[in-house]
C-alpha cells in the first residue's frame, strides 16, 4: 500500500514557504449531492499522523477517528462545496474546481497549493502558485489530510439527506451509483438532490415522466427548494466549526 509523505511540503518549507495548502475533493462520481473539497495547511516541520492516507483506502470508522486529529494538528482548514444546481449548470468538472477554490479561499493567506490531479486551466489566477500531483491523495500527506476531511464532511451530509430520503440508501452508498441506488432511482425517480446533468439520472427522470405524464416544465416543490437551502446552511455551519477547531489548535 502506498503511503503519503511530506517530501513535497518539506521542499517548499526549505524554500521559505510556510503556509502550504493541500487540497482534495470528494464526490465527483456520485449521482447526487454536492461535490465537496477541503484545503489543509499544516505547521512547518510537523510530524505525520499514523494512519492518514488516501481516504478511499480507509474505512468510515478510520476516517472518523482521524478527522479530529487532523483538525487539531492543522494550522488552518477550509471546506468548500459546489451545489447540485451548480453542478448541473457548470458541469461536474468546473463545479469541482469551484469547490476547490472555495476551500482554498477559506484558509486565508497561503504561499503555495498542492492539489490532487492534473493542472487546471486558469487555476493559478485564482489561487496563486500551485503544484498538481497525479495521485496526490496517495502520495502527498497534506492532500491526504484534505481527502479525509472532505470525505467525512460529505458523508455526514449524505447521511443527513438519507434521513429525509431513505429509499436511496445514501447512508450506505453516499450517493454513488451502486446497484441499490440505481434500482431505487428508477423505482422512485430522482430526488431534488439528484444531479440531473448525469445520464443515469436523466434516464430515470424520463422514465418517471413517461409513467406519470409529467413534463420538464413542472416546477420543483417548495419543500425541495427549502431542503437545498437547509443543507447549504448546514454545510456552512460544519465548515465554520472545522475552521474554529483548526484555528484553536494552531494558536
Amino acid at each position: 500500500m502506498i503511503r503519503p509523505s511530506l517530501a513535497r511540503e518539506r521542499s517548499l518549507w526549505r524554500g521559505g514557504m510556510e503556509r502550504i495548502a493541500g487540497v482534495d475533493e470528494v464526490g465527483v462520481a456520485p449521482l447526487c449531492g454536492a461535490v465537496v473539497a477541503a484545503a489543509v495547511v499544516l505547521r512547518p516541520g510537523c510530524r505525520m499522523i499514523t494512519g492518514v492516507r488516501d481516504s478511499k483506502t480507509l474505512s468510515a470508522a478510520q476516517r472518523e477517528r482521524l478527522a479530529p486529529l487532523i483538525r487539531r494538528r492543522a494550522v488552518a482548514i477550509g471546506v468548500g462545496a459546489a451545489s447540485v444546481p451548480e453542478i448541473d449548470r457548470l458541469n461536474i468538472y468546473h463545479a469541482t474546481h469551484l469547490a476547490m477554490r472555495r476551500a482554498i479561499a477559506r484558509v486565508g493567506e497561503h504561499d503555495h497549493v498542492l492539489v490532487d490531479g492534473l493542472r487546471i486551466a486558469g487555476f493559478e489566477a485564482d489561487v496563486g502558485p500551485y503544484t498538481a500531483i497525479v495521485d496526490g491523495d496517495a502520495l502527498c500527506y497534506s492532500i491526504a489530510c484534505a481527502s479525509v476531511i472532505a470525505k467525512v464532511v460529505r458523508d455526514r451530509m449524505m447521511a443527513r439527506l438519507a434521513a429525509r430520503y431513505p429509499a436511496y440508501g445514501w447512508d450506505r452508498n453516499a450517493g454513488y451509483a451502486t446497484r441499490e441506488h440505481r434500482a431505487a432511482l428508477f423505482e422512485h425517480g430522482p430526488s431534488p438532490f439528484h444531479r440531473r446533468s448525469f445520464v443515469t439520472v436523466q434516464a430515470a427522470l424520463v422514465g418517471q415522466q413517461l409513467g406519470l405524464g409529467l413534463s420538464d416544465d413542472d416546477d420543483a416543490p417548495v419543500d425541495a427548494v427549502e431542503g437545498v437551502l437547509h443543507d447549504a446552511a448546514w454545510l456552512e455551519a460544519e465548515t465554520s466549526t472545522i475552521q474554529l477547531q483548526a484555528a484553536g489548535a494552531g494558536a
